[in-house]
């Protein structure tokens, strides 16, 4: 029988008992979460990923029991292994294809693309399926672009019923077609990620860090993704059984020179950087980018302690690395020339 979310109520309303402010001492809320935790055992795809690599370092930290998966995610009997060795409570996919070093390796990699992005996210799901398994995806909301009916700077984002309208990258076109797919699958929680941003900034997958490293960067303001705000949410998303699609991305929307004017601010006051068109862009890498606003109503919904996509750049990433008084971008090497302009938007 799937697990779905009403099935497991009990566990919600401990996590909201636990919460409460005066209902229960602080050490027996530390006691209550902590067998919460114990009920749970998670099954991670995606082991030497940068989503994959927090999520196990999250488990760790809440005591929750997790495994990396083994098996690769077109080989259906690998996959059925990994579950029948672990009997995971949930399974989380944070595998996946984007392309080094960015998506324009997806264009001249196309099989490869959809072996893992198309046929090995749905033999996933097919089997969580067949065990009774919530699966959380983490999915790609670059599958957007701005339009007649969602102007840049109208506030307007897309909402999670919305038929993506971005097919300029083959990468895109491989998570619009799986989401599409996955809807028939109700067991699914498909996570809309967008330009992730951590307060590692010595990671080269940040966005911050990526556009600090760019020669000329464009400045179009679009939603993002703070992990070190949203993957604890995901973390209990699957406590609470969710599924569907969300917008897995901060309330709002933030431009690129918003955010390196933030690293100067907080972190290096003597940082430049140069604009660009994007038409100046085009000439410079092989498939276009997405550039969109999602509407995070539905997210924060469900928490609505979530902050702002400001707000959490403040909190979770510019005022943890001013304390520390490194200039983290400017000790990374320079990016290859190849590479220089390129903007990737997962």
């Amino acid at each position: 029988m799937l697990r779905t979310q009403n099935h497991f109520r009990s566990n919600l309303s401990l996590s909201l008992l636990l919460l409460l402010p005066g209902k229960i001492s602080d050490h027996r809320q530390k006691r209550m979460g902590a067998e919460a935790n114990a009920s749970f055992n998670f099954l991670i795809y995606g082991r030497t990923g940068w989503i994959g690599g927090l999520l196990g370092k999250l488990c760790e930290a809440q005591g929750i029991s997790y495994t990396y998966g083994s098996g690769r995610l077109q080989d259906r009997q690998s996959i059925v292994d990994d579950i029948e060795t672990v009997k995971p409570s949930h399974v989380f996919n944070a595998a996946g294809v984007t392309g080094r070093p960015n998506v324009d390796w997806c264009e001249s990699h196309k099989v490869e693309t959809i072996r893992t992005n198309v046929a090995g996210t749905l033999t996933l799901a097919d089997i969580c399926r067949e065990k009774g398994l919530v699966l959380i995806n983490y999915a790609t909301g670059c599958i957007f672009e701005y339009d007649s009916g969602h102007p840049l700077g109208s506030g307007v984002g897309f909402k999670e019923e919305d038929t993506p309208n971005f097919t300029g990258s083959f990468y895109s076109k491989t998570k619009a077609m799986v989401e599409e797919l996955l809807k028939n699958y109700e067991n699914v929680c498909t996570l809309r990620v967008r330009m992730p941003i951590s307060s590692d900034l010595s990671n080269p997958r940040n966005f911050i860090t990526k556009i600090a490293r760019y020669e000329k960067v464009v400045d179009i303001p679009n939603s993002m993704t703070i992990l070190d705000e949203l993957l604890p949410i995901s973390i209990e998303m699957a406590k609470r059984n969710l599924t569907g699609i969300y917008n897995f991305t901060n309330p709002g929307v933030v431009s690129h020179n918003e955010i390196l004017e933030m690293y100067r601010e907080y972190i290096d006051p003597s940082f430049t950087w140069k604009n660009f068109t994007l038409e100046e862009q085009a000439k410079v890498i092989v498939a276009p980018r997405s550039n969109n606003e999602l509407d995070a109503t539905k997210l924060k919904t469900e928490f609505p302690e979530m902050l702002s996509i400001k707000e959490s750049l403040i909190k979770f990433v510019f005022e943890p690395n001013k304390k520390t008084g490194h200039l983290l971008i400017r000790a990374l090497p320079l990016a290859s020339s190849a590479a220089i302009f390129k903007i990737k938007n997962d």
